[in-house]
């Protein structure tokens, strides 16, 4: 029993010996392997050139405009007054604001018979001037008789009764001048329209008593209407027209006027009639004044919106002709006056250009520029003169639709 026992415990244990064995076989197998593994090569990112958008170089001809906006006004606005005192017995279904008349129409009547009365006494009082001349001058007639039959010398004046006669027709000439202010004072009892207009407010209605100089509407004429466009100074130079204050002949640049009015768009064309006489003294702006013909189509198209008093619109006046320039987007313009030209080799190239007119939308380019020339439009946050970039194509907006839809 002894023996057997000494020999169990001598026996080698299974759990040591694997992992001894794992060892010594995992060792050389990790030493080759590190020692026949391929020599790294590090290599640097490649980051592909940024994509842009370009424009071709296209030399034209352009028309410059110079934009502005106003209010529509009408050329001659006035108040109505009444001339005499009396009630006003009628009023013309026109005669409201809003309401359309011509010229000569009848607006308004004041009570007339007090007038009338008055042009009655003065006839009468012209009648009885006449009267005074006649026998004035008959016993002017007989006095000469008789001083020639039975007087001596030069006879006065008053003999002759020559004082007697020249006051009696200064008498009749003012008979007559009362007579024909009573006959005026009668016709002004009508208010009547001085011109074809509008009303825009009346003041008085049937019933009511006026006194002289008493406003009784405001009326403005539709002949044509005009809009005060107030226009920098330095857009000035775009527009083929003098700026002399004194001129009244030349005919002015077209003007295109639009507005939205019922959710729809309107436009009408006028013409630059003449320059107002003082320049803003806090905007320094110069004021235009455009003329629009018949603002209210009578006789035209009915469907047409008026060129209403009060209208605000968005004028577009033409100005001059240019020719060889180029229009490009304002995104092209790098800080003042310069853009980025892509070269041949597809690398940007910094270009100085001449800007004839910057707006918010483009720039007009007069020098610069070659015809057919790249240039680049995107933004690009850090630009270096001869920085190589990609184009970007049709194809690369197909590609980037393909990746949204994949995404």
């Amino acid at each position: 029993m002894r023996r057997n026992r000494r020999r169990h415990k001598r026996r080698p244990n299974p759990k040591v010996l694997f992992p001894i064995a794992v060892l010594a076989v995992g060792i050389p197998g990790a030493v080759a392997l590190i020692t026949s593994r391929p020599q790294v090569q590090i290599q640097p990112p490649e980051v592909p050139p940024p994509l842009v958008r370009v424009i071709h170089v296209k030399r034209q001809s352009l028309q410059l405009k110079v934009h502005a906006q106003g209010n529509v006004t009408p050329r001659t606005e006035s108040t109505l007054i009444s001339q005499v005192p009396g009630q006003v017995v009628a009023v013309s279904p026109a005669f409201a604001s809003g309401g359309f008349f011509e010229a000569g129409d009848l607006l308004a009547s004041i009570d007339p018979r007090d007038y009338e009365l008055a042009l009655a006494r003065a006839r009468s009082q012209v009648a009885q001037a006449e009267v005074r001349v006649a026998r004035e001058g008959e016993e002017a007639a007989l006095a000469r008789q008789e001083w020639e039959r039975v007087g001596q010398g030069e006879p006065t004046d008053l003999v002759l009764r020559k004082p007697q006669l020249a006051e009696a027709k200064a008498a009749l000439e003012a008979a007559q001048a009362n007579m024909e202010q009573a006959r005026l004072n009668l016709e002004r009892t009508q208010i009547r329209a001085p011109y074809a207009g509008r009303v825009r407010s009346k003041t008085v209605d049937v019933g009511q008593f006026v006194n002289p100089g008493a406003p009784l509407a405001r009326i403005y004429s539709v002949d044509y209407a005009e809009v005060r466009l107030s226009v920098p100074n330095d857009q000035l130079a775009y527009l083929d027209y003098s700026l002399n204050f004194r001129n009244e002949t030349q005919a002015g640049p077209e003007t295109i006027l639009r507005t939205t009015f019922a959710g729809r768009r309107y436009a009408w064309s006028g013409r630059i009639v003449r320059v107002e006489g003082e320049i803003d003294p806090r905007t320094r702006m110069v004021t235009l004044v455009a003329r629009v013909e018949n603002p209210y189509a009578r006789g035209g198209d009915p469907d047409r919106l008026p060129l209403a008093v009060g209208l605000f619109v968005e004028a577009e006046i033409l100005g001059r002709q240019v020719e060889n320039i180029v229009v490009l987007p304002r995104s092209a313009i790098r800080g003042r006056d310069r853009v980025l030209v892509v070269d041949n080799e597809n690398r940007l190239r910094f270009r100085t250009v001449d800007i004839l007119r910057a707006s918010v939308g483009e720039v007009v380019v007069r020098s610069g520029l070659d015809q057919g020339e790249r240039v680049c439009t995107s933004p690009l946050d850090a630009v270096v003169d001869g920085m190589r970039v990609r184009i970007f194509t049709d194809n690369d907006d197909v590609a980037s639709a393909a990746q949204g839809g994949a995404g």
